[in-house]
């Protein structure tokens, strides 16, 4: 049985493959393989089966307790997708890629060694910049897809390193690139070296987080599928999955805590920034995936594994409620998305659960697994990842009012959301709720044990009530802010209104925008008192830290990015001469060598045939005195 352990990630890599070639049924085609991929990963799940081959070294797959998790969430999360993408996209050509990249991110997930985590590795890169730059004929779509296929190869480049030196340490015997022998191989610093490299890039963590933005011209089921449980999320895995090697080496442990931490606060102070929708998505799953980072740093397993699952739950609504708005209404700008939420309500329910759950509100899932983590790491990361979460807390709210803005009532231009747009969304709504679970004491104790981190501790509940407590009272005063903003003058979704609601829309613009407490228009309006305080001492100093953080990110990070292909060049050209001046000399000294043998081989051809008896002789004379000089 274990034999079927293949077809987990052989089944929709080969469906892939095929609608490539046949270009026919793809939707049908990719949900049914999707349905049968989630039943497979609930049946390894269950059986925890293990093959392995003898392809070059002693490869294999196999599921344990944190696999068996990642490959229930990467073929729940991809059935969700699908699903949406079929209201949207029709081309079996979609499809096919969407199904390679998912059977490589299962390869990926249950890889048991370097050579077949490499090759899922590289197939899941590949498809991403097919998939980002899928409309082809956008050559700013086919840019973005390089940007981020370039930036992921040059990270990817630290898995190489890792399994060269695992081979050298163990003199290249079989079973030397297992994930589990890493921890006790010989140069396991610089095999370390190489993972946390190769993780970093996967996962859009500092210095590489900006390719992140740039895969927001794909597809919005791309953007869902990248963002929740598949590549950015491969890189926490991997570190999760080799977090005994990174404790082995001492450094990397550091390392990869304040690399997550540091990500988590100042990307949130990014998508604090945004206009964008999909980009303050972007930016925030970069500072959620660095909290799982930061877990890996600490040995937090349990709670960067729950985080991981939740998060998927939760980006994958989020991204689906930010695409739907986008298919129906032509717009992502927060600006003009008011009313969105009330224009569908289904979609603005969930998105705002969604939102709420990224937020770390009570009860809901990532309050729970971020707090898992929270307690298991020393004062200084507490302090940087607790900043995280409250701008989390910040950016969602944000998100949360400019979909649920009271705007005029009128029919909106646009077109419905399709059924199979709607349907995953209750669903994942549900997951983002009800994850949280895991929190509770006897499921933590299981889940910890599950995965493999059975000395995990819960969240305590001290923390539990602090962070919720903040998370809440920071989500109440951005909502007060944002809600009371006047709203932005003939937006989008007002100019499709019809004129006999005009004088209708000018009261309500007043009671939106108006500072009276009669022209409030909310639950908030009585309470201008804690809206002013709010906005001086909470929104106004978050905003100017988000507004730091956002140009430290522009100016210097990405000055700092660019700079290294340009250090290249330069090296490159300072270099070219000399080393192009000596092969070229030596290419033309054998050329000229070979033209002056070939002169001097012609002379003898006189087309006299005594003179080639001649020669034939002294040959045959010079043969014979060699022959016995030599014997």
């Amino acid at each position: 049985m274990n034999a079927l352990l293949w077809l987990l990630p052989g089944l929709p890599a080969c469906a892939g493959g095929l609608l490539l070639i046949v270009r026919r049924a793809g939707r049908a085609v990719a949900i049914t393989v999707a349905i049968l991929t989630l039943g497979l990963a609930w049946y390894a799940a269950v059986t925890r089966p293990a093959v392995t081959t003898r392809l070059f070294f002693r490869e294999g797959l196999a599921v344990d307790g944190l696999s068996a998790v990642m490959v229930v969430t990467v073929a729940a999360v991809a059935l969700a997708v699908l699903v949406f993408a079929a209201g949207e996209l029709r081309e079996a050509r979609f499809y096919g890629l969407m199904l390679i990249f998912v059977g490589a991110m299962l390869t990926t997930v249950t890889a048991a060694d370097l050579v077949l985590l490499l090759m899922g590795w590289e197939v899941m890169g590949a498809m991403s910049y097919a998939l980002i730059g899928y409309w082809w004929h956008d050559p700013g779509r086919v840019w973005s897809g390089t940007i981020a296929f370039l930036t992921t190869r040059a990270g990817d480049l630290g898995l190489y390193v890792a399994a060269g030196a695992a081979l050298a340490g163990a003199g290249g015997v079989p079973g030397a690139l297992s994930l589990d022998l890493l921890a006790g191989a010989d140069g396991r610093d610089l095999i370390a070296a190489g993972i946390v490299l190769a993780a970093l890039g996967k996962s859009a963590q500092l210095p590489f987080s900006f390719w992140l933005s740039r895969a927001m011209d794909g597809p919005s089921p791309v953007s869902a599928l990248l963002h929740s449980a598949t590549m950015v999320a491969a890189g926490a895995y991997l570190l999760l999955r080799t977090q005994p090697l990174l404790a082995a080496t001492g450094w990397a442990a550091v390392v990869v805590a304040w690399a997550g931490a540091l990500t988590a606060v100042l990307l949130g102070g990014v998508a604090v920034t945004q206009r964008d929708l999909k980009q303050l998505l972007a930016a925030s799953t970069c500072a959620q995936i660095g909290f799982m980072v930061a877990a890996a740093g600490v040995a937090a397993v349990a709670g960067g594994v729950a985080q991981l699952v939740a998060h998927a739950a939760v980006k994958c609504l989020l991204f689906l409620g930010a695409g739907a708005w986008l298919s129906a209404l032509g717009t992502k700008d927060l600006g003009e998305l008011g009313a969105a939420g009330r224009r569908f309500p289904l979609v603005g329910v969930s998105f705002g659960v969604g939102a709420l759950a990224l937020a770390g509100v009570p009860p809901l899932a990532l309050w729970v697994t971020k707090d898992a983590i929270l307690a298991a790491v020393p004062a200084p990361l507490y302090v940087a990842l607790l900043a995280a979460g409250l701008l989390a807390a910040a950016y969602s709210a944000k998100a949360l009012a400019a979909v649920w803005r009271r705007r005029p009532v009128g029919e909106v231009a646009g077109r419905a959301v399709s059924v199979w747009e709607k349907a995953p969304m209750p669903v994942l709504a549900l997951g983002a709720a009800g994850l949280g679970v895991v929190g509770v004491p006897a499921v933590f104790g299981w889940w910890a044990r599950l995965v493999g981190d059975p000395q995990a501790a819960g969240p305590a509940l001290g923390e539990l009530v602090l962070s919720g407590a903040l998370a809440a009272v920071v989500v109440l005063v951005v909502m007060a802010v944002r809600l009371r903003a006047p709203a932005p003058a003939a937006g989008r979704l007002e100019r499709g209104l019809p004129r006999g609601v005009g004088g209708a829309s000018g009261v309500r613009a007043g009671e939106l925008g108006g500072s009276s407490r009669a022209r409030a228009g909310g639950i908030f309006g009585e309470w201008l008192w804690l809206e002013r305080g709010a906005l001086l001492l909470v929104w106004r100093p978050v905003m100017a830290l988000a507004g730091a953080v956002a140009w430290f990110d522009d100016r210097v990070l990405d000055a700092a990015v660019n700079a290294v292909p340009r250090l290249g060049l330069a090296a490159a050209r300072v270099a070219r001469s000399p080393f192009e001046a000596g092969v070229d000399g030596v290419v033309r000294a054998v050329a000229a060598a070979a033209g002056r043998l070939g002169a001097l081989a012609r002379r003898p051809q006189t087309g006299q045939v005594h003179t080639y008896f001649a020669q034939a002789a002294v040959a045959l004379i010079v043969l014979a005195v060699a022959f016995a000089i030599l014997r």
